[in-house]
């Protein structure tokens, strides 16, 4: 990578939260519950040493775009490390939408040769996040994420990049996912309950190996009513008024 990357990285720090970030995180429950999380996580990838981690799940629909959104906000909000977040769901490309960014160029047309990887980087709503759109969608991108290209792209975000987080496809559908494994250091696996059979998810716990799982996202658990956390927790958990 060139010097001209990294001074493009120091203007891509962004800009304070905006409302796209907030609407993600208007309760203040689960506000604390994802802290919890994002600082259990950091904790875990400082011990294993790990940078490059894909977030994924058995199927779709149990949340991994958005628990990789709100790690990525919470691990770059502290200013601690410089943080990238990529789309490598590449079929449906959905991150560009959820953070309102520009969806093209992104991954997809840096893997097929023709834009840079300077061209990719993007400044997001959240202070101190970096993101990568999909691009355009690929209905087959087995060769691009397997390819001499998507290495070199893996080098390069290592190299200048605290932690990397990739969104990619849900495991069991398509193949996509498992081109990564060789290449990431770890996976989060998002488990959605009620809507995952338990057979897909133990099939995609397999899958990914042992070796390789940093920890399981638990989803769509019920949550209690306010006046559960207001009596155990006393007021740490009482929303503030609205003005």
């Amino acid at each position: 990578m060139t010097d001209s990357y990294l001074d493009r990285w120091g203007d891509l720090l962004g800009k304070p939260a905006d409302g796209v970030s907030r609407s993600l995180r208007s309760d203040p429950m689960f506000v604390e519950q994802f802290k919890t999380l994002s600082s259990r996580f950091e904790y875990r990838i400082d011990a294993l040493q790990c940078k490059v981690i894909a977030v994924t799940s058995a199927i779709a629909g149990e949340g991994k775009t958005a628990t990789a959104m709100n790690l990525a906000t919470d691990l770059s909000s502290s200013g601690r490390k410089k943080v990238l977040l990529v789309d490598v769901d590449l079929r449906k490309c959905d991150l560009a939408k959820r953070l309102e960014v520009p969806p093209v160029p992104g991954l997809s047309e840096y893997l097929a040769g023709s834009i840079s990887l300077k061209e990719i980087l993007q400044k997001s709503p959240v202070k101190g996040l970096v993101v990568i759109p999909g691009g355009m969608r690929i209905a087959v991108p087995w060769d691009l994420l397997s390819g001499e290209r998507f290495r070199t792209f893996h080098t390069a975000v290592r190299e200048h990049f605290d932690i990397v987080l990739l969104d990619t496809p849900p495991v069991i559908p398509v193949s996509d996912t498992h081109a990564l494994r060789d290449l990431v250091d770890g996976f989060v696996l998002v488990y959605r309950m009620g809507h995952t059979p338990h057979l897909l998810f133990k099939q995609a716990m397999d899958d990914i190996g042992e070796k390789k799982l940093l920890g399981v996202v638990l989803n769509g658990v019920e949550p209690q009513s306010e006046r559960y956390y207001q009596r155990y927790y006393g007021s740490y958990y009482t929303k503030p008024d609205k003005k």
